[in-house]
């Protein structure tokens, strides 16, 4: 898959996830594709980071712009809602040299952003929309630097914004859009509707684009691209407590046979590597209150006991973690119990917005204070 200048070798893009998908994260799924497939070849993105945020240099935002030494391409995700931020925001991108790969985030449901305007409730806002994504790419036209675009649905069943969104993307510059087949009003839950994906793929036929919900297993991703012409997935949800994901939807994608899934033994190595990997980028401190998350997810199906599961929600220290991981047993394959979604979910709402914020879509107003948060959902 092309993106601009960049050539990828498989179509796979890990969404950004905040407070998941940091250098650790990032550098786990790209041993695990190296050691189960023999190859990197997708695109790891950054979790998202708020333009005003980096241009600001806010200290947590610009670590959380670590990259590996060996990570290429290294891509990062901005919140942004304002053109003259964007434009600040992607040339210090650019003539810092601190990524090769741009994508603007207006997908985001969470109602502390999109009460203020921010995420999923911006595209609604086209003129507004259009010029933050022209900003950016102005901002990398000298440079080798791709912007993509990622949004959503829209804001509910009755505003529907991804067909203009898309139009306008591709339209002001930018290389591939990604479009998340659900509103806003459902977050997390329901069924993705994949037909959404197909009708933007129609609409723009020489834009890659990719579709994002719902993807859980390779079959999934092909199923997807099967049915909907998309250039290329998006995985999120699917990848929380199993970030051998990405080799086996490499696997698929290049012809090669699929590895078998590791039993618990081996995931229990994979929790040690990812806890040593969250402590130095964090210290130990941090980075094994960050590990008790994700130990949820990858032992979702295994059995643990109810006490050991305890202990490893408290888990303090690399060898704490290593001692507690040493109780599991090895022999356990990994089966259906262990499959399914992991992350959010939750039940869909209403979508807070600010007062008369759908009273004129051709509204070039920035929205007040919605770029103050340093991270993104």
């Amino acid at each position: 898959m092309r993106i601009g200048p960049m050539n990828l070798a498989s179509p796979v893009v890990l969404a950004p996830m905040a407070g998941v998908t940091n250098v650790a994260f990032r550098t786990l799924c790209r041993e695990l594709e190296l050691a189960r497939a023999g190859t990197v070849s997708g695109l790891y993105v950054c979790e998202m980071v708020t333009a005003r945020a980096l241009v600001e240099r806010h200290p947590v935002t610009m670590h959380m712009t670590t990259f590996g030494p060996d990570e290429s391409p290294r891509s990062l995700q901005l919140y942004t809602v304002d053109p003259d931020t964007t434009y600040a925001a992607a040339r210090m991108i650019a003539t810092e040299g601190l990524a090769d790969h741009i994508d603007l985030n207006f997908g985001c449901p969470v109602p502390k952003v999109t009460r203020r305007g921010g995420g999923s409730a911006l595209p609604y806002k086209r003129r507004l929309f259009g010029r933050i994504v022209a900003a950016a790419v102005r901002a990398c036209a000298d440079t080798d630097i791709p912007v993509t675009v990622k949004f959503r649905v829209g804001i509910d069943d009755e505003h529907h914004t991804y067909l203009d969104a898309g139009r306008i993307a591709a339209a002001e510059g930018a290389a591939a859009v990604a479009l998340h087949a659900r509103t806003a009003a459902q977050r997390y839950s329901g069924t993705a509707d994949w037909d959404r994906i197909a009708e933007l793929k129609a609409l723009l036929p020489d834009v890659p684009v990719l579709g994002n919900g719902d993807i859980f297993n390779a079959g999934d991703a092909v199923a997807m691209m099967d049915r909907t012409g998309c250039d290329g997935v998006v995985i999120g949800r699917g990848c929380l407590g199993r970030p051998w994901l990405f080799a086996e939807l490499s696997a698929v994608f290049n012809g090669e046979p699929v590895a078998t899934p590791p039993n618990l033994g081996e995931v229990a190595d994979i929790i040690r590597r990812h806890g040593a990997l969250l402590s130095a980028h964090f210290g130990e401190d941090k980075g094994m209150r960050d590990i008790r998350k994700h130990i949820a997810w990858y032992l979702h199906g295994f059995p643990a006991g109810a006490d050991l599961r305890r202990a490893l929600a408290l888990v303090k220290t690399l060898d704490e973690l290593d001692t507690l991981l040493d109780g599991l047993d090895p022999d356990v394959p990994f089966g259906p119990h262990a499959a399914g979604p992991r992350g959010r979910q939750g039940s869909p709402g209403s979508v807070t917005l600010p007062e008369g914020w759908l009273d004129d879509p051709d509204d070039l107003t920035v929205p007040v204070g919605a770029d103050v948060m340093n991270s993104g959902g």
